[in-house]
């Protein structure tokens, strides 16, 4: 069982490392397409860093189903705990599609736009960690 929390925590960590980076980094892809009119080095770097992670997503959600089936029994908590990790999911989703639209070239949010973007992230993972450190229902 250890084990596998273990794993959850690694591939959470993995995972919540892209949602936090994958916005940033396209500020600065913008402004690198801007300025070399083409996909440049910090596109390729996002782009890997978004598809590994996604498979760290996976393994994230995968390990934290069974986590929650087997150990908690679905307490009412880690229903609470999913559902705010299905927005944190549909965030990655949406970051995916900026990050497609970047590869062609579509940067439509501004710098402002993206860091906000980035800080409801921040949100999302201190409510998950909040629900599950003090199990409040």
């Amino acid at each position: 069982m250890d084990w596998i929390k273990v794993l959850h925590l690694l591939c959470v960590m993995g995972w919540m490392t892209s949602i936090f980076a994958v916005p940033r980094a396209l500020i600065y892809w913008k402004r690198e397409y801007a300025r070399i009119g083409e996909f440049g080095p910090l596109g390729d770097l996002t782009v890997r860093l978004y598809r590994f992670s996604a498979g760290l997503g996976v393994i994230a959600l995968l390990s934290g189903l069974w986590l929650g089936w087997q150990i908690w029994a679905w307490a009412p908590w880690v229903l609470v705990k999913l559902a705010l990790v299905a927005l944190l999911a549909a965030h990655y989703i949406w970051t995916g599609v900026l990050v497609l639209r970047a590869r062609k070239g579509e940067f439509r949010e501004s710098d402002f736009w993206l860091r906000v973007f980035n800080e409801i992230s921040v949100l999302g993972a201190i409510a998950v960690l909040w629900v599950v450190v003090f199990k409040p229902f």
